[in-house]
């Protein structure tokens, strides 16, 4: 008997909430639902069909820049380079009230040009600038919201990872997301940064100034900018060779990895336990990664073979809500799946039935795509679930509940909130600057 393709859809959702909450791997999950699914909608014969899916997926070029970067990033870790880059922004804070919060958030900008790699942000913020926050009398819960959510910068601001695997399924250039991603992400930090500003001049005590006897003169403050002379280089190259043509991203990866051993080595920290340890959290990193990603891959392509795609498509297509009211319906998707889910799970299980219907309304996948990574941010912060907040907590003091985490990104959701719907609003603040230089 032939199965409908509503009620195939409904028993392989229904089967993928069932194993997440029997707590489940989500790269098991999908695989094994793919797999069962394959064998009994389909047959045997679609089972080296999900074997070639996975494997056109791990033969692309662009791929190789993943495990390239997120060495980069941890070997930058191992170095010191976090905590010189706090060092040599906290002097320029002065007696500003908030002053050392927007620095952070500086700081916490230019650390996800250099690493794009949420986790290790997160932890590299919450080990240097957290003690110092709280020292200086910093609202707890305004310190949690800035240092979690600055730290989930990292899936906006390029090179970003989020950015490269969506280009990789959305077949869109990733070198043109990366460009596109520039003002959207600086935007987003500014809003922050505004926030901090607003809330620390109308009450100080949250947010008191540096006491004067920390505060430096100018030529010492500039001394301190040395110690971000290496790292500032390595991303001026990364993003400047792939915004003027000149190398690829994979190119510019492997180029930026070598400059940040350099810097390794001249720190005296390149010590071969130190790229043990790279290594081992490079593999470990990219396993789970590639894993979920092959998982959803299959199990996207099962379900394209069924024909669920296509009912999605027509589903979505079809709904009387015009053009704008569609992008707000996978907007308000992925903001639920990512209270609950991975992103690498959201995007590969979402974006194959997103983006043919994103070109069929006639808007730029590109800029869908970084929608789709200032909504993947909000989902690293999203309770109960936000990887960032449970990132932050593994590294913060005792008395930090995880509840209090959590009380203080609700406001910078907010403001992610509300960049979406500039961003929608506007869609040339992504789309302006790679058609400015014709990428």
């Amino acid at each position: 008997m032939e199965i409908s393709i509503e009620i195939v859809t409904l028993m392989m959702l229904g089967a993928l909430l069932l194993l997440m909450l029997l707590g489940q791997p989500l790269a098991f999950i999908t695989l094994s639902i793919a797999v069962v699914g394959a064998l009994v909608f389909v047959g045997p014969n679609a089972l080296p069909l999900l074997a070639s899916r996975i494997y056109a997926f791990v033969t692309e070029p662009v791929l190789i820049a993943v495990p390239i970067f997120v060495l980069m990033a941890t070997i930058l870790e191992r170095s010191g380079v976090a905590k010189d880059i706090y060092d040599a922004m906290y002097v320029w804070a002065g007696a500003l009230n908030g002053g050392v919060a927007i620095q952070t958030m500086i700081v916490a900008v230019l650390l996800a040009a250099i690493t794009g790699i949420v986790g290790g942000e997160v932890v590299m913020l919450g080990l240097v600038a957290l003690p110092q926050l709280l020292r200086l009398g910093y609202n707890k819960h305004l310190a949690l919201g800035i240092l979690a959510s600055g730290g989930a910068l990292g899936t906006m601001i390029p090179p970003s990872i989020v950015l490269i695997l969506y280009g990789l399924t959305a077949g869109v250039s990733t070198g043109q997301l990366f460009i596109a991603a520039v003002i959207p992400g600086l935007v987003l930090a500014s809003l922050y940064i505004l926030y901090i500003f607003v809330m620390c001049q109308l009450n100080p005590t949250i947010g008191p100034g540096l006491p004067k006897e920390e505060c430096l003169p100018l030529l010492e403050r500039i001394k301190h900018l040395k110690k971000m002379a290496g790292p500032l280089l390595i991303a001026v190259w990364i993003l400047g060779s792939i915004y003027t043509g000149i190398a690829s991203v994979t190119e510019s990866a492997g180029i930026g990895c070598v400059a940040a051993m350099g810097i390794s080595f001249f720190r005296k920290k390149l010590t071969r336990e130190t790229l043990h340890q790279a290594l081992i959290t490079t593999m470990d990193t990219c396993g789970r990664l590639f894993w979920l990603s092959f998982g959803a891959a299959a199990l996207i392509g099962v379900f394209n073979i069924v024909g669920g795609s296509k009912y999605l498509v027509e589903l979505m297509s079809g709904l009387s809500l015009g053009p704008t009211g569609i992008i707000l319906v996978m907007m308000a998707i992925l903001i639920v799946l990512g209270m609950f889910m991975d992103w690498i799970g959201i995007l590969i299980l979402t974006m194959p039935i997103f983006v043919p219907i994103i070109k069929m309304l006639g808007f730029d996948p590109v800029w869908f795509g970084i929608l789709f990574c200032l909504n993947m941010q909000m989902s690293f912060i999203s309770p109960p679930f936000g990887p960032a907040c449970f990132y932050l907590k593994s590294v913060a003091p005792p008395e930090i509940s995880l509840g209090d985490i959590f009380r203080g990104v609700l406001p910078f959701m907010l403001i992610q909130i509300a960049a979406l719907g500039l961003l929608i609003s506007f869609p040339e603040l992504a789309t302006w600057l790679p058609s400015i230089l014709s990428y």
